[in-house]
């Protein structure tokens, strides 16, 4: 199974710059990242508490608990991006989910994922991870991630199952450092490049291969 990049002037032939997200649900997308980072923001000043900080699980001094977190986003990212190419590369379930995820944004250009990706990235892990992640645990935080992600159709717990080990790993750097910084980074750096990835990567179907010998001439 092989995939393949959509030339940027294939791509402006194919659809308006802006395309789907822009026709579709991005505004009400936005609109619901920023209620949820105003409802964050919201319970942290009423608690007089960091919506970005909280106990950590590493002994580190408090000047370094950002950059600690800020460098272990990085790697974070790096790595799932990476594990996202090798994954639809190699196996059938991840091409699938590339392959019904794709419509979403075909056609976007490049400043609505970047607005999208950084508002979602943003929004989610304030919530999630800031606000949720403290009051129910790692774990349950972590499901409850992936059970909001849940969508119709054959990928639909594919993509869920995604979203909850992605919430383990955002949660488990938040809760090591006992900063959210990292974790923003690696959400917001993880969403711009693989919605770009899947805007401007096919999967092609496999080429039907004739049988050999004998049966091959039938």
């Amino acid at each position: 199974m092989a995939v393949r990049a959509v030339p940027s002037r294939a791509r402006a032939l194919a659809a308006p710059r802006g395309g789907a997200l822009r026709r579709g649900p991005a505004p009400l997308a936005l609109l619901v990242y920023g209620a949820l980072s105003l409802l964050t923001l919201g319970v942290a000043f009423a608690r007089d508490t960091s919506p970005i900080a909280t106990d950590a699980w590493l002994d580190l001094p408090d000047w370094s608990r950002h950059l600690v977190s800020v460098s272990g986003g990085a790697v974070l990212a790096v790595a799932t991006v990476r594990a996202t190419r090798s994954f639809v590369k190699r196996w059938g379930w991840a091409r699938m989910l590339h392959a019904d995820l794709r419509p979403a944004v075909r056609g976007a250009g490049d400043a609505t994922i970047l607005v999208l990706g950084l508002a979602s990235g943003v929004a989610e892990e304030l919530f999630f991870r800031g606000l949720v992640a403290p009051a129910l645990g790692l774990v349950l935080s972590s499901l409850t991630f992936g059970a909001l992600h849940q969508l119709r159709g054959r990928v639909g717990w594919i993509w869920a199952g995604w979203a909850t080990v992605m919430g383990l790993l955002f949660g488990a750097l938040f809760f090591a450092t006992g900063s959210l910084l990292g974790s923003i980074l690696a959400h917001v750096s993880i969403n711009v490049m693989n919605l770009r990835f899947l805007r401007d990567t096919d999967v092609e179907p496999p080429k039907p291969r004739r049988l050999g010998g004998l049966l091959g001439q039938a």
